[in-house]
């Protein structure tokens, strides 16, 4: 009754337009939280059992970044750039620190309110604001190079090809800006839905275009160089008699894998598209996502809508193992590396599955707050980053 309650009231609060959304996103937060496992839920978290480790994890380091997101639901990741390991908090606060010992070769305070990022481009750092705005920084010591207003939040990471900045900000316009200058050079506008899950999808630079999913279940194609439509394909349709059951958002990052476009919906489940014309080759319709895919040379990894963990073979969308332990532990996206597959929960875990088999093979807490960033592999050592902005350095070794 009380769900019912909760999403009444957003509902009502939604007709007022898109200017209701921006008062009521922690509204809305609460209500997804309530879908992803919360302690009122009727299925709620599934509770860690103790069981032999198979490998030993130890922490490198770990760091203390300002206020991390601020517990909220932010796109701030750590990115491997320029040789050094690039972050930013939600106060402000960018640093650059030492992959392997994690010191802080610079840092920078600035007023922004920083909610995407960062982005990398050529010597620049990129990353977008609750405030609509984007700024560039120097990759060698974080002096701001320019800012730039959009039109509204930011809330996907910045990507940058052949000089131009893409950005996409929460009402729906993708906005293309000079890399060196931060000068506008086109943008495109797409209406938002007046009901959406919070959270944006990166866009993905592939042949020359554009490719961003939208809140509709369509992903689009458009030309780098001057937003010209290219091509444009329906992933998921909506379904369901209630509004919230025909949310089809494409929030996840798309990834690209030989030439293959792989993306996730909310509630429209996982699809291949063909990178050139937007063919779609297969749809997996049972398993949805809002949180990622990780993939390596054969098979996709995906945490779905209630937080199991799949394996899936990338020519079909065909589903090889289920990994059910973790239910409903608000997980992160997988991240793929040699053996393992690892994602992080809302419990401040990170916790590494076999790749075989999806079992559960060790686990470590970094800290006492979720960790809602995909975790970063860079040369075998896992980098966390946790909501109150702790940054953690991993290591597997063998038992």
């Amino acid at each position: 009754m009380r769900l019912l309650t909760l999403i009444s009231f957003f509902l009502v609060l939604t007709v007022t337009g898109c200017a209701a959304l921006d008062t009521v996103n922690e509204t809305f937060d609460g209500i997804t939280n309530y879908f992803k496992g919360g302690e009122d839920n009727s299925d709620p978290p599934a509770v860690l059992v103790e069981y032999p480790p198979e490998i030993k994890i130890e922490a490198l380091w770990s760091e203390s970044v300002g206020v991390g997101a601020d517990e909220q639901s932010l796109k701030l990741l750590p990115v491997n750039g320029f040789g050094k390991l690039l972050v930013a908090d939600r106060e402000g606060v960018v640093q650059a620190r030492d992959l392997v010992t994690g010191r802080v070769i610079w840092e920078v305070e600035t007023d922004v309110h920083y909610s995407a990022g960062p982005g990398i481009g050529v010597n620049t750092i990129i990353l977008g604001s609750s405030d609509a705005d984007v700024v560039a920084l120097n990759s060698e010591n974080g002096a701001q190079l320019w800012r730039s207003k959009v039109s509204s939040e930011v809330l996907s990471v910045p990507v940058v090809s052949n000089g131009i900045v893409i950005i996409r900000t929460t009402d729906g316009e993708l906005i293309a800006l000079n890399e060196k200058t931060g000068a506008k050079i086109w943008n495109y506008e797409h209406n938002a839905p007046a009901l959406s899950v919070r959270g944006i999808g990166a866009p993905l630079i592939a042949e020359e275009n554009i490719i961003e999913g939208y809140d509709n279940g369509k992903l689009m194609a458009l030309r780098l160089t001057d937003g010209k439509y290219a091509w444009e394909t329906s992933i998921a349709i909506p379904k369901g008699r209630s509004e919230v059951e025909r949310l089809v958002d494409l929030d996840v990052d798309p990834i690209d894998v030989s030439g293959i476009i792989y993306i996730a919906s909310y509630h429209g489940g996982i699809a291949a598209i063909s990178e050139s014309d937007g063919e779609v080759l297969w749809r997996n319709e049972a398993i949805s996502s809002y949180t990622g895919l990780g993939h390596d040379t054969r098979y996709l990894y995906v945490s779905d809508t209630s937080d199991d963990v799949w394996q899936l073979e990338q020519r079909t969308g065909a589903s090889l193992w289920k990994q059910k332990d973790l239910h409903q532990r608000k997980l992160t996206a997988p991240a793929v590396y040699e053996n393992y597959v690892v994602v992080g929960d809302f419990e401040g875990y990170v916790h590494w599955l076999s790749k075989s088999d999806g079992r559960q093979l060790g686990r470590i807490k970094i800290s006492d707050s979720a960790i809602d960033a995909k975790p970063v592999i860079v040369d075998g050592i896992v980098y966390a980053y946790a909501k109150d902005g702790t940054l953690a350095a991993i290591k597997t070794r063998a038992p």
